[in-house]
């Protein structure tokens, strides 16, 4: 289980391709810290570190992750938002992430805010995903609010401590963003479609 607050940025350092699976190699900060077996999310998706090496690690995602996530549009170069599993004696700051991704949504605007920026994020309702009004929401493994939650789309604001400590920084119009709904919701929502 996380809860949605990005510990680091890694790296990716090489994508290697073998069958429909892809293995990424990230460096970051915490990466010597890693153990192989232990899961770690990779822009919100729950990965399994396969190999650690100095400040690199390796992890390999299989073709169902690859088409419900972004990570098989990753580059070489490109920066993800990385949590390591919450300690069961740690503090709760974010909400319930599974780092299971529902589904991704599309950045249809960003606008600054005098020191702070507003991402609309659209996604496909036909999933039967929703938000509401002042809910949680994780976008690329990052714990948010929902605001003008609507019934394909919402937006969230970013302060500066996460803009610049997360690949928020690096977004435009047009990105494919991970999105995880959350979980309290998604439980509510179907217990009311079986009534």
């Amino acid at each position: 289980m996380f809860t949605g607050i990005i510990e680091a940025l890694g790296t990716v350092k090489s994508i290697k391709t073998e069958g429909s699976n892809r293995h990424f190699e990230i460096e970051s900060d915490i990466s010597s810290e890693l153990k192989i077996d232990q899961s770690i999310a990779h822009n919100g998706v729950c990965l399994t570190t396969v190999e650690v090496k100095d400040q690199r690690h390796w992890v390999t995602a299989i073709d169902e992750t690859l088409q419900k996530s972004n990570l098989g549009q990753l580059k070489p170069g490109d920066k993800v938002n990385l949590e390591r599993c919450m300690l069961n004696n740690g503090r709760f700051d974010g909400h319930i992430v599974q780092g299971h991704v529902d589904q991704t949504g599309e950045v249809i605007s960003l606008t600054e805010e005098d020191g702070s920026w507003l991402y609309t994020i659209e996604y496909d309702p036909a999933a039967g995903n929703v938000t509401v009004e002042k809910g949680s929401i994780t976008l690329d493994g990052i714990s948010l609010t929902c605001f003008n939650s609507d019934s394909n789309k919402f937006t969230v604001a970013i302060i500066p401590y996460t803009y610049e400590h997360t690949n928020m920084h690096q977004l435009k119009v047009g990105d494919k963003v991970n999105l995880e709904f959350d979980v309290i919701g998604k439980y509510v929502q179907r217990l009311l479609q079986k009534v």
